[in-house]
């Protein structure tokens, strides 16, 4: 399965666009590198670029973008509201796809040696690739700021993890590393600067120091003015937006905003946010306002809307959010990107995927979907209308359950896929023929564990089924029927797929236990089946 990292260098030149497109057309031309988003603030006087691609790639791209700045940027005519300390101010590797950690910190070593090497600057190392534990914060590597580093290079405790401890007029210093997704988030104030930062104070985990810390954890933050919108900001870094939620943030910004009579007018996101930060939003305010919502769409839109983050210009989600720009990349290899006409014509190729796996998932999906389908035209009907809680308990589960069984349509295919690469490796001394034959058993295995991940996703769905087909809009009746057939059918596509994989198996415990549980899950959805087929011929009203 393909790697992918994500890089977001920050470059101290936010106002030239000349420059700014210089560094972007490096790293688009960078093979394997495919450019997210560019963000420039002409007030921070810094621009933050997003690019995806392999561990290799990435490197590779940050590079190419630190030559032509170094050739462009002069830091000693460089003055902007955010703090800095280089012309590639920092550069950071996170995980995204298929990553680990580890890989990403290597990513960092690597960009900081050949920086070192290539352009003789020197380089420092953050977060996850930190040797030194008082390196692992940004603000304390970058404390004293561009200003600062003649001196600080001198002293013994700060020398370099990389290149010369000589200072670099036109450079400065670069840190790099590996971390994870850190959200750059600022809210709107009709405030003064110092306002805005007394905020910041208040709610960043330094807070004020030692003896007054803040309240919110693995949150930096501090107040600017905003020249170009004439209004202020509370500029937070969520360093960890699982420990303090997006939400969370804002909410304790406007409740300390309306405690000095201050109005909030929105908020901003700077560069990319991940998915899950967004719906995560959207799951609180939905909760805290008793509110029903199921598409993704309209939870994204929801959380727009609350932060007010299209406030100083439009937020297209399809170019915000991490996973839409890396699903737009990868949507020519995904089957489910496919007309169906085309995924149809793709299982009928003389190809052996997507096959019977690949389309069980395909049919468990839409088995799902009318699922939630009947529901949905039993929600927020007048005639339905005592039904209306029923239906918000039942529609969740099989709206969640088509969007997971979607995605196994292409896991079915990746996963057979990593078999047949393991019986194309070589096979010509004994160590070779361990490996593949070890590489085989484990590309077996997860043959087995995807459709049997899909017997277990439906098995969730009978009770909700069940309950439907007697609470659900009679007109939809014939759509429940089909619903239980289809399930049906994928499970019994599903139990007939680890059949075949489990047989050149050779750990007989996990042949055993594998088969055991695949032959429940195909009776429970033949009975069940058989019992709401029952229930909705005999259902009048």
């Amino acid at each position: 399965m393909a790697k992918l990292v994500e890089c977001v260098p920050n470059f101290s030149e936010g106002r030239n666009k000349e420059v700014i497109d210089a560094i972007a057309k490096a790293i688009s031309s960078t093979p394997g590198c495919s450019l997210l988003d560019v963000d420039p603030g002409p007030s921070t006087n810094r621009t933050v670029y997003t690019f995806v691609g392999s561990p290799q790639a990435v490197v590779e791209g940050a590079l190419s973008a630190a030559r032509v700045a170094f050739q462009l940027i002069d830091m000693s005519k460089h003055s902007g509201e955010h703090p800095r300390m280089g012309a590639m101010d920092v550069c950071p590797f996170i995980p995204v796809k298929n990553v680990t950690m580890e890989e990403c910190v290597s990513c960092g070593n690597q960009l900081g040696q050949r920086l070192a090497d290539d352009l003789h600057v020197p380089v420092y190392l953050y977060g996850e690739a930190a040797h030194k534990d008082n390196r692992k914060s940004l603000p304390s590597i970058r404390a004293g700021e561009y200003e600062a580093l003649p001196e600080k290079l001198k002293k013994p405790e700060w020398a370099p993890d990389f290149g010369p401890s000589s200072f670099v007029p036109t450079w400065g210093a670069t840190v790099t590393g590996a971390r994870k997704f850190l959200i750059a988030y600022n809210v709107n104030l009709l405030s003064t600067k110092e306002q805005a930062h007394r905020i910041a104070l208040d709610i960043r985990e330094q807070g004020r120091g030692q003896e007054q810390p803040g309240r919110l954890k693995k949150v930096q933050g501090m107040g600017w003015y905003l020249d170009e919108a004439n209004l202020a900001q509370v500029s937070t870094n969520l360093m960890d937006f699982e420990e303090t939620a997006l939400h969370t943030v804002y909410e304790e910004i406007r409740k300390d905003a309306e405690e000095l009579n201050l109005p909030v007018v929105g908020s901003q996101i700077v560069g990319l946010i991940p998915l899950k930060a967004v719906l995560d939003c959207a799951d609180f305010y939905i909760q805290r306002d008793g509110l029903f919502i199921l598409e993704e769409e309209h939870k994204v839109r929801l959380v727009i809307s609350r932060l007010g983050l299209d406030s100083l210009g439009p937020f297209v989600a399809k170019e915000r959010i991490i996973e839409y720009m890396v699903e737009k990349s990868e949507q020519d290899e995904r089957l489910v990107s496919l007309p169906l006409q085309q995924f149809i014509r793709s299982v009928g190729a003389r190809t052996a995927a997507p096959g019977g796996g690949s389309v069980s998932a395909a049919v468990a999906a839409m088995g799902a979907a009318l699922g939630c389908m009947v529901g949905q035209m039993t929600y927020g009907k007048r005639q339905f209308e005592s039904l209306d809680g029923t239906m918000r308990r039942l529609i969740p589960p099989f709206h969640q359950a088509m969007n997971e069984l979607i995605s196994m349509v292409d896991a079915d295919s990746t996963a057979f896929n990593s078999y047949m690469s393991a019986l194309k490796l070589p096979k010509k001394t004994t160590d070779e023929i361990k490996r593949r034959e070890a590489a085989m058993q484990e590309g077996l295995k997860r043959a087995v564990g995807v459709p049997l991940s899909l017997a277990e996703r439906v098995s969730v769905l009978w009770p909700s089924l069940k309950e439907m087909v007697c609470y659900g809009n009679l007109a939809c009746k014939s759509d429940l029927q089909v619903a239980a057939k289809a399930l049906e059918t994928a499970v019994f596509g599903a139990y007939y797929n680890v059949l075949i994989n489990l047989k050149d198996i050779n750990d007989e415990t996990f042949k055993s236990a594998t088969q055991d549980r695949a032959s429940v899950l195909l009776l429970e959805a033949k009975e069940s089946a058989a019992a709401i087929l029952e229930a909705a011929d005999h259902r009048r009203r």
